[in-house]
């Protein structure tokens, strides 16, 4: 089964056009912290993404674009969500 990771990239690749992307689990560096599940994966992520969609919409667009497609597994545990617009 692949990792939240890569099923989180999976899902903004059919749901946005990207020129890039990138979805990183940081969940080891958040080790005891508020979220964390204690496994060391699958609560704590960065994405990196670039999308023509993004053009001419504010930052708060932007970001929601990326929130309604993940919005899945933020349902299903994932605490935190960094989001880099490229």
């Amino acid at each position: 089964m692949p990792s939240i990771a890569e099923q989180m990239h999976l899902r903004l690749s059919q749901s946005l056009p990207t020129t890039s992307l990138q979805v990183i689990d940081e969940s080891a560096a958040h080790a005891g912290h508020a979220g964390s599940n204690g496994t060391d994966f699958g609560t704590h992520f960065r994405v990196q993404i670039a999308s023509p969609l993004f053009t001419g919409k504010s930052r708060v667009a932007q970001h929601r674009l990326v929130y309604d497609a993940l919005q899945e597994f933020i349902d299903r545990g994932v605490h935190a969500l960094a989001i880099e617009i490229l």
